[in-house]
């Protein structure tokens, strides 16, 4: 049976990532996400691996396709990655990643279908290392983790001691705190060199107000933020100038053109005429944008 984490960090270290130009500011974080399923259903892979750039997926690799891919705006990016040798290389990593999960579910003596995850990255800020995170779930359970102080692999459940000692045993510590610290930030720089446009972005909020009424005597005014990036925004509701209790707020995931949507709720009394207004607040804006209801609209 392969070892998981030697042959992994092996294949990593085969990108050899070019000399980097100098990136400033950030955080940046490069990071992949691998799920392997052990009876996956008809039509969904057995694996499947992501590789996000913040919160960003530019790559996409399962297996039935057997290929890596650019996703999003990272389809119009020449040169960054050699697509064949990084199919080849998510191959591999396929190949023991489900090796691993049927170690594991020999540890915990499990039958049927089960899901194994694994996230692992780093983060850079001013071009220096400033963080690293590898870690490993079983089921909804989080099962191993690493940490680049000690160095050592930590478990989080009993059965995942066995992991530790099979792959400390194989001297894959050193190499993960390696690939952590040196290999993964390297990636990253290289990485931004084509992927800053995409990252650094500034793309303003739309606003709008919709109303509805509810149980009669109750109007429900909700603002909604939309088509913005980055994901940091701050939205809250006045009246006369006065800020007013929220009912509720939420935000949407990254949509597929790659920008975010919020909203904020309150509720008023339906014979209230207003006005309120929403203010939202976001890093591409030189000042708030306020956006005023009233009973007259």
């Amino acid at each position: 049976m392969s070892a998981m984490v030697p042959v992994l960090l092996s294949l990593m270290l085969v990108l050899g990532p070019a000399v980097p130009q100098e990136t400033q500011d950030g955080p940046y974080s490069l990071t992949f996400v691998y799920t392997g399923v052990s009876r996956p259903k008809e039509g969904i892979p057995s694996f499947q691996a992501t590789g996000y750039l913040n919160d960003q997926a530019f790559l996409h690799y399962d297996s039935e396709s057997r290929m890596a891919e650019p996703l999003g705006l990272w389809e119009q990016v020449d040169g960054m990655v050699d697509w064949e040798n990084e199919s080849q290389l998510q191959q591999a990593r396929e190949d023991t990643f489900m090796e691993t999960l049927k170690d594991v579910m020999h540890y915990y003596r499990d039958r049927g279908n089960h899901t194994f995850k694994g996230r692992f990255g780093c983060e850079l800020r001013n071009n220096s290392y400033c963080g690293a995170f590898w870690r490993y779930a079983y089921g909804r359970r989080d099962y191993i983790k690493f940490n680049t102080e000690i160095p050592a692999w930590i478990p989080l459940q009993p059965e995942a001691v066995n992991t530790k000692v099979k792959w400390e045993t194989e001297g894959s510590v050193q190499a993960a705190k390696d690939y952590l610290e040196n290999q993964c930030p390297k990636m990253l720089q290289h990485y931004l060199q084509y992927s800053r446009p995409f990252l650094d972005r500034q793309d303003p909020p739309s606003v709008s107000i919709t109303t509805h009424r509810n149980l009669g005597l109750i109007r429900i005014l909700k603002c909604v933020a939309y088509n913005f990036y980055p994901r940091p925004i701050s939205m809250y509701w006045t009246q006369a100038g006065k800020p007013v209790e929220t009912e509720s707020w939420g935000e949407s995931p990254l949509s597929e053109n790659g920008t975010y949507q919020s909203w904020v709720i309150v509720k008023t009394l339906f014979l209230d005429r207003g006005p309120y207004s929403c203010h939202v607040q976001h890093s591409s804006l030189a000042q708030p944008l306020n956006v005023t209801w009233n009973d007259s609209q």
